[in-house]
């Protein structure tokens, strides 16, 4: 039971490496055609951007199939349940706290939940492919404290 649960943590902090590399070097890279949708103001609900929720998803759902049902296999699970986790706590922190694709009345008052927040907002100053900074999502180095708040 706990290397299960050590899996599964494992694998959702690994995914904050994954999410960083893949935002840096393929969103902000060669697939900048469906992120930079993500770039742009817009007034409808869905982006092509969100084609990236969907391909993210794969492996999830393969490791979480797989791992219940192939007897032998059933480590795979907690490496899916690890990644939909991450998936999860992405939604919640990226579509609806800082970009409000869900109308909620939230007010940010942890500092890291602050920080996190900023690190996301000065990534989206930039509208074009190169030049962005901060591309993690659940992780941004102190540089990004809000001072004075």
């Amino acid at each position: 039971m706990l290397i299960n649960i050590l899996i599964v943590l494992g694998t959702f902090i690994f995914m904050e490496g994954m999410a960083w590399f893949t935002h840096k070097y393929v969103m902000h890279g060669f697939l900048w055609s469906w992120h930079k949708s993500h770039h742009k103001k817009h007034d409808h609900f869905l982006e092509v951007n969100d084609l990236f929720a969907v391909v993210f998803s794969i492996p999830s759902i393969l490791l979480i199939y797989f791992g219940y049902t192939y007897e032998g296999y059933e480590i795979l699970k907690y490496f899916g349940i690890g990644i939909f986790l991450y998936g999860v706590a992405y939604v919640v922190f990226h579509d609806i706290i800082v970009h409000r694709r869900i109308k909620i009345n939230f007010k940010a008052k942890n500092p890291y939940l602050k920080r996190i927040i900023n690190a996301h907002y000065v990534h989206h100053k930039v509208h074009t492919k190169g030049g962005a900074k901060a591309f993690g999502f659940l992780f941004a180095p102190k540089e990004y404290d809000i001072k004075n708040d």
